[in-house]
């Protein structure tokens, strides 16, 4: 029997537009997330709050208004220049793309991870792209960033046509470390962070904050942003080709002290000979 071509990287409960559009949709799927009907928007000025129905600091030097404490976030503006986004983003595509979920396309430098298990395998690693050589510098000038180490590259495409999203979520606690960094490319979007209050994390909750991202700026996610709200990308928030840079460091189980900082030296080491190629 003629096997059925794949049109997507969704499975499980997730979706995106191309298999929401087919004759016949998967079963058991989900209804995409929904943002809360209580924004708050991040203020770089203010750093530490994020104010209701206030998209400038105008809005608010007076300090009044309804606001959330919100640490956790540093965003650098103009992290890299015109030219450098144009080079950057032509040195991705010319590396193959894979599905993903929810109508990402991804491309991984880093090692196998089974979460579950708690297993890596460093063997299909072999560093991070060249081109990240000039970045990683970049970020060590930031102060939030000199003593960061990477040993994890994503490269994720989102575009408005797949209906490509993320939904709320941590990322692991188990290997990642406190930092996660991402520089966005090619067009602005929003970060969207909600706090779990229930026993299931995906589900819709009440009051979120929205980080806007400039394209081409530099976010850091770290604290209470990191540990205590999950984050996610909405669909209504991609508006036009956007690629998401995500580096990850390791967490303090796998650094010097740790019960696996052999397993982390070795990653480290991995990752800065800057010569890797697209994980498969």
């Amino acid at each position: 029997m003629e096997s059925v071509p794949k049109l997507c990287g969704c499975k499980g409960i997730r979706t995106c537009l191309v298999c929401e559009n087919v004759s016949e949709p998967r079963q058991n799927t989900n209804v995409q997330v929904k943002k809360p009907s209580t924004v708050y928007v991040f203020c770089q000025t203010c750093k530490n709050k994020a104010w209701m129905n206030s998209t400038n600091h105008s809005d608010h030097t007076d300090g009044i208004g309804d606001s959330v404490d919100f640490p956790g976030i540093v965003l650098v503006e103009d992290f890299v220049t015109n030219d450098e986004e144009e080079s950057i983003v032509l040195e991705i595509d010319s590396c193959p793309w894979k599905d993903s979920q929810s109508g990402r396309k991804k491309q991984d430098y880093g090692p196998k991870v089974n979460f579950k298990k708690r297993k890596v395998n460093h063997r299909p690693f072999t560093g991070l792209p060249c081109f990240s050589q000039t970045l990683v510098g970049r970020m060590s000038t930031v102060d939030q960033l000199r003593d960061f180490k990477i040993v994890e590259q994503c490269n994720l495409e989102y575009v408005p046509t797949r209906g490509s999203a993320i939904d709320p979520h941590f990322d692991d606690f188990w290997l990642w470390g406190e930092r996660l960094v991402t520089l966005n490319l090619l067009s602005n979007t929003v970060l969207t962070f909600t706090k779990p209050t229930t026993s299931e994390p995906h589900e819709n909750e009440s009051v979120c904050v929205d980080v806007h991202l400039p394209q081409r700026s530099l976010v850091i996610v770290y604290g209470a942003a990191r540990f205590d709200w999950m984050h996610a990308i909405h669909r209504e928030d991609i508006t036009a080709r956007r690629i998401a840079i995500t580096f990850r460091e390791l967490s303090t189980e796998f650094c010097d002290g740790g019960t696996k900082a052999d397993i982390g030296s070795e990653l480290i080491e991995i990752a800065y000979r800057f010569n890797g190629s697209v994980v498969q």
